[in-house]
């Protein structure tokens, strides 16, 4: 009997029992064929690999995550996953869709096309995440249909406006849902719904949004379940509390391991998924049920049956671990065919303007001065109640805090007082806004850092100290079409170049990784105390992660979903 590979003696991890049967599973046309005792004399193969007793699972699959988060291309991605065993993804290309619309969409598809891992794509949709902010592009019922036409769609992506949902029967966001689980009931639909609980918690599954992959407790993973929702745990959420809900209670079923968002230092020096799921070994979960959560109940969750688990027919995607408790991966597979050794050199091709002409000139920004680091504000002089961001390590979400802010003839005396200044700059030449806050807590102290790179409206924000530095900041990031500049006495310390769209860099992902560990440490000598400074600052603008954002329209209180004076009169 000819097949195409066949791998001996090997520990065979079954997805359906949950646990690892010693024997030989042979390959063929890409897909698994056979996994058992049988004698390897009935089968010609025209490759045999002699396991030598090491462990066989299935190929990890992440179902939400944002390539964007990481800042490279997907060819530099999927070179970064397939090291760590990772072997298919569902990406959201949110952040591309924000800055250029249906377009930024097809194109990140076209550029995944070739990729060894593969990327089966959600749809974004929530472009803009919502309307108290300006960005380059939004996607609409209209252009959903489309992609769902001509392309390989899989889900809808993370319903992120949870506000207007509860709160606007009539807004885009229960429009979008009402098209898609009418013409296309069978899509799977995301959701993003920090803290929700009871009413207002089932008024979002009612609407049809069935998941949620933020920041977990165990009242509300315990209220999620029990309302028929499926959890994504990502590593922000594995504190002893939630692992130890999901380790001793019977929930294999109702939750996968996901990584959302991983920085490119993060995912060369530490890895991937697989960092997550050797985590949950090391907090006490059996290696069997932290594989299953990144292998089977993923790809079920997305419908993708024919993946996740070693069967006969399955697409043979695998790994070959040496330490299963340390998940040291030695090969992986991808359909079938050897993708990585861990013996080998495995070099990077760098592939250079892999998108259209104008990704690359997406900053409509003149250079700014001084002046537009002044705050004008139209009331007596006298010291005023005021908001401010007040940002804390742990997390990405910010508190509305109270301080006291002076005026003086017409001018916020943001300088003199105990905060710094965060500014956003419309940047795509739409209407030249521009929003200004006060902040405070586990941000700089000194400087000021500025970037392209804010999600999800991707506008131009600074945050610093005093305005010559802000303004060198700033001009950096418009001169260079897009980066991360941190700036101290007026002189650079740290930069990351993203020219695609003002998020994105082509170079080698061994180089941005080590320019991204610069920039974090350039940011942490300013002052900033925060577990991942750049995630931190770049969600600063992200009106839907509570509590306190700032868009170009203004400081928004996400909670209330409106925008707020930075004054309380």
């Amino acid at each position: 009997m000819k097949v195409d590979l066949l791998i001996q003696d090997v520990q065979v991890f079954n997805s359906y029992f949950k646990k690892f049967i010693k024997g030989n599973v042979a390959v063929l046309d890409g897909r698994f064929f056979y996994i058992g005792e049988r004698n390897t004399e009935t089968f010609e193969a025209a490759e045999i690999v002699d396991g030598q007793g090491r462990y066989m699972i299935p190929g990890l699959v992440d179902i939400h995550l944002h390539i964007e988060s990481t800042m490279v291309t997907p060819e530099t991605f999927s070179y970064g996953l397939i090291q760590n065993g990772v072997t298919t993804i569902v990406p959201e290309p949110h952040e591309m869709a924000n800055v250029f619309g249906i377009e930024g969409i097809k194109e990140m598809i076209r550029a995944s096309r070739d990729c060894v891992v593969d990327m089966l794509y959600a749809i974004p949709s929530s472009v803009p995440a919502t309307s108290m902010e300006t960005t380059g592009g939004s996607v609409e019922i209209a252009d959903m249909d489309e992609l769902l036409r001509s392309e390989e769609i899989i889900c809808l992506g993370e319903i992120m406006n949870y506000v207007d949902i509860i709160k606007d029967p009539d807004c885009k966001t229960n429009r979008i849902l009402e098209h898609i689980r009418k013409t296309y009931p069978k899509l799977v639909i995301e959701g993003h719904v920090p803290k929700l609980l009871d009413l207002d918690l089932h008024r979002v599954i009612y609407a049809g949004v069935d998941s949620d992959h933020t920041h977990q407790t165990r009242e509300g993973m315990e209220a999620r379940i029990a309302a028929g929702m499926f959890l994504e745990i990502q590593e922000k959420s594995m504190t002893d509390e939630v692992m130890d809900y999901l380790i001793k209670e019977d929930v294999s079923e109702h939750f996968c391991f996901v990584t959302d968002d991983v920085m490119t230092d993060s995912l060369v020096n530490r890895g991937h998924l697989n960092h997550i799921v050797k985590k949950a070994i090391q907090m006490g979960m059996q290696p069997e049920r932290a594989i299953y959560a990144s292998t089977f109940t993923p790809a079920r969750r997305m419908n993708m049956t024919d993946r996740g688990a070693i069967a006969p027919g399955k697409i043979a995607d695998f790994l070959l671990l040496s330490d299963l408790h340390e998940l040291k991966i030695e090969r992986v597979y991808k359909n079938g065919k050897k993708a990585y050794d861990a013996r080998e050199e495995y070099r990077q091709v760098v592939k250079e303007k892999q998108f259209p002409a104008h990704f690359y000139e997406s900053i409509k920004l003149s250079p700014l001065t001084e002046q537009d680091f002044h705050v004008a504000v139209d009331v007596p002089d006298n010291r005023y109640p005021c908001r401010v961001m007040l940002v804390q390590n742990g997390s990405t979400f910010t508190e509305d805090h109270r301080g006291i802010a002076e005026v003086r003839e017409g001018k916020l005396l943001w300088e003199e007082s105990p905060y710094g200044l965060i500014a956003v700059f419309e940047r795509y030449g739409k209407n030249g806004n521009r929003g200004y806050g006060l902040i405070s807590g586990d941000t700089i102290k000194r400087g000021a850092v500025a970037t392209s790179y804010s999600h999800d409206n991707h506008n131009l924000l600074v945050v610093g100290h005093n305005p010559h530095d802000m303004m060198v900041a700033a001009n950096e990031v418009i001169r260079n079409q897009g980066g991360f500049y941190v700036v101290e006495d007026g002189k650079v310390i740290a930069s990351l170049h993203l020219p695609v769209g003002g998020i994105l860099t082509e170079e080698p992902l061994e180089k941005t990784a080590k320019e991204v560990e610069q920039l974090r440490r350039a940011m942490e000598s300013l002052g900033y105390n925060h577990y991942n400074p750049i995630m931190s600052i770049s969600t600063h603008s992200l009106p839907v992660s509570p509590a306190l954002k700032l868009t170009d329209l203004g400081l928004i209180d996400v909670n209330e979903g409106k925008i707020v004076p930075l004054l309380l009169m």
